[in-house]
């Protein structure tokens, strides 16, 4: 298969039911973190429940899925949260864990963390 005709992310990594899981596999992590789970603390079911969606389609849409996400930006949705290079590597750590239950190696891997490091200026604020 050429370049041109390469499938997008989002079918590599198995689509919306493969993407949906393993947000749900992450959020876990990450609300129940000690250090980062604060970010989440005092939400309702609903708004929790509204924020993983946001997750799902920003993905969904980022890795050229049929999905349009109807959030906001990553600086206007993380400015003011103070999040901290620690926070941010805590993150990390835990979308490696995903990663890897998921089996998602190779160039997925790499496009995925890829993706991910692109955005980090627009969420860390601290050192």
């Amino acid at each position: 298969m050429s370049e041109a005709t390469e499938k997008s992310l989002y079918a590599r990594l198995g689509g919306y039911d493969a993407i949906a899981a393993a947000t749900d596999d992450l959020l876990g992590r990450l609300t129940s973190d000690p250090q980062v789970g604060i970010y989440w603390k005092g939400h309702s079911k609903d708004s929790l429940k509204k924020a993983r969606q946001l997750v799902v389609d920003f993905l969904c849409e980022a890795f050229g899925g049929p999905v349009i996400y109807r959030g906001r930006d990553m600086k206007t949705s993380h400015e003011g949260l103070s999040i901290s290079e620690s926070d941010w590597q805590v993150f990390v750590k835990h979308t490696v864990a995903t990663l890897d239950k998921f089996g998602v190696q190779g160039k997925e891997r790499e496009e995925f963390l890829g993706a991910a490091t692109s955005l980090k200026g627009d969420i860390v604020e601290r050192p």
